[in-house]
Parts: C-alpha cells; structure tokens; sequence
C-alpha cells in the first residue's frame, strides 16, 4: 500500500504542477490582455483546487505509515532528511494548499473578469514557489521522479 500510495502521489504531482503553471500563465495573460473570465478558466481553477486536495489527502496518508517520517525529536530535527519529511515538507505544503484554495474562492467570488485573474495569478504563483521548494527533489532526499 505505501509504496502504491508513493507512487501515486510522485507521479500525480507532474499533473498537479502543469496545472498549477498553465492556470498562473492563462490567468497572466488573459489578466493583462483584459480578457473575459470563462467557463473554461473556471474549470481550470477547479481543476488546479481538486488535484491539490486530492495530492494533500494522499500525503497526509502517506505522512502517517511513512517510514522516513519520525516523531519530532531532537534527532529528527538534527538529520536534515527526516526533518524534510516530518516537518518543512508538510508545513509548505499545506500553506501552498492553502493559498490555492484562498485564490480559487476569492477569485470565484469576485466580480469583474480582471480581478478573478489577478487572485487567481498573484495566490496561484505564491503556491507554486511554496511548492517547488517543498518539493522533495530527486536525488536531494532520495524521493523519485515518478
């Protein structure tokens, strides 16, 4: 089951990501061009929002029956790849999940065109450094590509 779960969540990250950019990159360019807000752009939030829960829901199960996770410790927070995993990957996560969610409400609630894209560029981009730092990039701290 972990190293399913492992696979599952390494792998759906690269779609995670691709929709994270393209969403930051309509949102730039339809924002800047004055364009109109469309269905099409809704659904791309919606699908950059689900991915992101989907991706959190299958970390927070594989942060509980991880072995490289520990219970934070004095030697946990000494080893800088147990530390990754138990603390700043989790914590970066979630505040980058959070800030997508925070972007994708606001900018559905708002009511001109220029304005959802502006929330959606300026939360969605925060996110993405959040979580390209957090990112447990191979061979740094032993994770995979996929």
């Amino acid at each position: 089951m972990y190293e399913g779960l492992k696979h599952a969540h390494s792998g759906l990250r690269w779609i995670f990501l691709i929709l994270l950019v393209y969403a930051i990159i309509n949102a730039f360019i339809k924002w800047r061009g004055k364009q109109d807000y469309t269905e099409g752009d809704r659904k791309l939030g919606l699908f950059t929002f689900i991915t992101s829960h989907i991706q959190l829901l299958i970390g927070l199960i594989l942060y509980f029956i991880s072995p490289k996770v520990g219970a934070i410790n004095a030697e946990v927070m000494k080893n800088a790849t147990a530390r990754f995993f138990t603390v700043e990957h989790i914590t970066m996560m979630i505040v980058a999940i959070v800030l997508i969610s925070v972007g994708y409400s606001r900018a559905k609630k708002a009511t001109d065109s220029a304005t959802k894209f502006k929330r959606t560029f300026i939360f969605f981009l925060i996110a993405l450094i959040l979580v390209l730092v957090s990112i447990p990039w191979p061979p740094k701290h032993g994770a995979a590509w996929f």
